[in-house]
């Protein structure tokens, strides 16, 4: 390649100059494609962790401080769960909608969860309800869990 501070030196054609452009884009678009078959593979990880395998108790551990360090904030409800509306049944809707039949669209870790709460949690008088947090595009997007513990009103 020429030395660009040399006025004395021919600059590069303008053909070399496409070339060079054209050979950038490749790349940017070859590095855009590759981080995007990275979080697909992440997506797609995730979607077989969360629908054939379990509730793990780090996951359960992580709940457990998210209720206390709510606490701590001197509040009575936290989201302790996230996971894509796509992975219920119904791709959300039913939670999007506040139906009273949410929980038979849910799937995998998410129905795993939900049947811990009614085991564990509903009986210690601890209150769950789901909705969806982002609507990406305009349609549902992330489905939230939020636990709380607030008294209960007259």
């Amino acid at each position: 390649m020429s030395d660009p501070t040399n006025p004395n030196e021919m600059p590069p054609s303008a053909e070399q100059l496409r070339m060079r452009l054209l050979e950038e884009q490749l790349a940017e678009a070859k590095k855009y494609e590759q981080q995007k078959q990275k979080e697909q593979q992440k997506l797609s990880a995730f979607t077989d962790d969360f629908l054939k395998g379990h509730v793990t108790e780090n996951e359960i551990a992580m709940v457990r401080r998210l209720v206390t360090n709510a606490l701590k904030d001197g509040k009575f409800e936290a989201m302790v769960y996230s996971f894509p509306s796509d992975l219920c049944s119904d791709g959300g809707r039913a939670i999007n909608n506040s139906d009273p039949d949410w929980p038979n669209s849910l799937q995998g870790k998410a129905r795993e969860f939900y049947e811990r709460y009614l085991k564990y949690g509903k009986p210690q008088g601890y209150k769950l309800k789901a909705m969806i947090i982002n609507f990406p595009g305009g349609i549902p997007g992330d489905v939230g869990f939020f636990l709380n513990w607030a008294p209960e009103t007259k």
